[in-house]
């Protein structure tokens, strides 16, 4: 079941992008995201890691369950975001077959800011994230058929995106991955790659909606039949 804010609230999108270059086509791809929620009538919250200055390293006294440990104001700050949202989506490029040191040092330190060892083997769920979608959108400048000859495609498959679905008790909103992304894009590839990213965008804006609109009805009904 999908998770939704206990107000009514509009559903929101917290968007998580790992791109040092502004001009970047990974940039692109999150601002449609954006748009396209906003166009729908709900909200969305760009996190531009570079533009945020993001430290990614997890340090000793910041570990989960370590004695005395307490959060950083940078790592409040994402928990209460994604506190108010129904939606995480990470938006970045594959360097060397895995996703850049900046979106791993987001799953350590915010992600993980309160998931123990012990939690995740007890299956506890995670207080912060159980119950949101997790989508993502990723580059890369080499072919996905490479990806897979090179066993990169299925290790990023296993180790990110199902270990994140499962530890972290979110609902999968699907992998969207673009193959060939170089330089010199060809400006139709382009527009058809934005295309695929708003089309991904409206459809889990619906499916939020829709989850939200029977949720509201089965309680409603449920009320009707307490006041018989």
């Amino acid at each position: 079941m999908a998770h939704f804010t206990a107000t009514a609230q509009a559903l929101r999108h917290v968007v998580v992008l790992g791109h040092p270059a502004a001009d970047s086509f990974n940039h692109a791809i999150a601002d449609r995201y954006c748009s396209t929620v906003r166009a729908c009538g709900q909200e969305a919250d760009l996190r531009d890691l570079y533009a945020l200055d993001f430290d990614p390293r997890l340090r000793a006294d910041h570990r989960p369950g370590m004695l005395g440990n307490h959060l950083s104001n940078d790592v409040s700050r994402e928990l209460g975001l994604l506190r108010q949202a129904d939606v995480v989506v990470f938006v970045y490029p594959l360097w060397f077959g895995m996703p850049p040191a900046i979106i791993k040092g987001y799953v350590d330190r915010v992600l993980g800011a309160a998931l123990t060892p012990e939690s995740i083997v007890k299956n506890i769920p995670d207080a912060v994230l159980d119950g949101r979608t997790f989508a993502t959108f990723s580059t890369s400048a080499t072919t996905r058929a490479w990806l897979e000859e090179q066993g990169q495609w299925m290790s990023l498959h296993q180790a990110f995106d199902r270990y994140l679905l499962s530890i972290f008790g979110m609902q999968d909103g699907g992998h969207t991955h673009f193959e060939a992304v170089v330089d010199d894009l060809n400006p139709q590839y382009a527009r058809e790659m934005l295309q695929s990213v708003e089309e991904t965008a409206r459809r889990l804006c619906s499916t939020l909606a829709a989850a939200r609109h029977s949720l509201s009805a089965k309680r409603a009904m449920g009320a009707m039949v307490d006041a018989e």
